[in-house]
């Protein structure tokens, strides 16, 4: 019997010693399916924001002569950026970059090198964050599309695109995201406050104040098209969003789901304010006002989504159909800035105030998942402070500088007598309707 005992010892040490390897193996893998799962999901929801979302809003805010233009300004963004992000932003924005890592990655992942299919970026596969990151990329420059639809040179849409990615998309992700000084310092911007609105918004004006103004600017530029078609983009627009912000947790978790829901309060408050405000002001409420007031909410709320509570997405909501309503009377009709579909009012000065606005109502004081470590709400407010002036700053000159360099190598405005006969036709040499 001592004997058997003895044996069994033997094979059950011998099996652990066997098993042990790959209950190790278990442990160490940390890829997480859920959440692998819910960044695939939210990727395409993004990418959904682009094309066809953010192409359609845009379409039906033009002249019919000028929608195909705007589709394929969307959609070759989309193209370009996708490419640009494999060949070596994505690296720029992400990786290591040495001795000077705090202003700029390296290219060490230039065309994805040294990724393979199990290569991990926390507990989802690199492959993966490198696409749920790619359509931030390609949704950015998009957004500054509204600054110029109906009058810019396409070779100079590509030019610019191509050339603001580089030089201010990548380094202020990588301020924020990628490892920066922004981020060091602890800025708060959850899914793209300073990385997507507000160097879109700063680059949007900059190229509207550098283009000549669309014909009847500004008391007789002729309305919308088709609010329809904007609405249906503005649709798709909030639908994607939930992928924008709640996917920026990288997990599935609380985070994502406290996410999505101020996300759906604060476009609906906006939308309510900006409807009452212009209801008010003007006597109606219309279409095109009310969704635009929804995507100022989807923009405000966007840097405070995974650090705010529902009270700070209604407050939060409310400032945003309040301020960026009132900004694009200031932009266009005080200071004369044909930017044509608002795009600083909307993505610049709604991303600054959700900044500054998640230094407060991220505070568990007011109802949010907490500051940065050993900040007050005092001094988290100057860093959100520092990191939109720095921001605003670099996305200023250096898009002033590419600009420069765009009309000096293909030229910017279309001629008058494109501009009035519209750019499907005189660009594209298609219609979008044949009536």
């Amino acid at each position: 019997m001592k004997a058997l005992h003895v044996f069994l010892g033997v094979l059950i040490i011998g099996g652990l010693g066997l098993i042990a390897p790959q209950a190790l193996a278990q442990e160490t893998a940390v890829l997480s399916d859920g959440n692998t799962a819910w960044i695939l999901t939210s990727t395409a929801l993004v990418l959904f924001m682009t094309i066809p979302g953010l192409a359609l809003f845009y379409g039906g805010l033009v002249r019919s002569q000028n929608v195909l233009s705007v589709l394929m300004h969307c959609f070759i963004i989309c193209c370009l950026a996708s490419v640009l992000w494999l060949v070596g932003v994505y690296s720029l924005a992400f990786s290591d970059g040495g001795e000077f890592n705090t202003w700029i990655g390296g290219l060490d992942k230039a065309f994805l090198a040294g990724v393979g299919a199990d290569t991990l970026s926390g507990d989802i596969p690199e492959s993966v964050f490198f696409m749920f990151q790619m359509t931030f990329a390609i949704i950015t420059p998009a957004l500054i599309v509204g600054a110029y639809v109906e009058r810019i040179r396409f070779s100079a849409v590509i030019l610019f695109s191509a050339l603001w990615l580089v030089f201010v998309y990548a380094p202020v992700c990588h301020w924020v995201w990628g490892g920066g000084w922004l981020g060091d310092m602890g800025v708060l911007d959850f899914a793209g406050g300073l990385v997507v609105h507000v160097t879109a918004g700063v680059s949007a004006l900059v190229i509207a104040m550098s283009l000549r103004s669309r014909r009847g600017f500004p008391d007789h530029v002729l309305p919308p098209h088709s609010p329809g078609m904007a609405l249906t983009g503005a649709c798709m627009l909030w639908v994607g969003w939930f992928g924008f912000n709640a996917g920026s947790s990288l997990a599935a978790n609380g985070s994502a789901g406290m996410a999505m829901l101020v996300t759906q309060i604060s476009a609906a408050t906006a939308s309510l304010v900006w409807m009452a405000i212009e209801w008010a002001k003007y006597g109606r409420p219309t279409l095109v006002g009310t969704i635009t007031g929804t995507i100022a909410g989807l923009a405000t709320i966007t840097p405070a989504s995974g650090f705010v509570g529902p009270v700070g997405g209604l407050v939060i909501g409310a400032a945003a159909g309040t301020v960026c309503f009132y900004m694009v009377n200031v932009i266009k009709a005080r200071f004369k800035i044909d930017d044509s579909l608002d795009v600083l009012a909307v993505h610049g000065v709604g991303g600054a105030t959700g900044i500054l606005m998640a230094a407060v109502f991220a505070s568990t004081e007011y109802g949010g998942l907490g500051l940065a470590e050993g900040m007050t709400i005092g001094s988290q407010f100057t860093v959100q402070a520092v990191g939109v002036i720095a921001t605003l700053v670099w996305s200023a000159v250096v898009s002033y500088i590419i600009i420069k360099v765009v009309a000096a190598v293909v030229g910017l405005s279309v001629g008058e007598d494109e501009e009035l006969e519209g750019l499907d036709i005189t660009v594209h040499g298609e219609k979008g309707y044949e009536l």
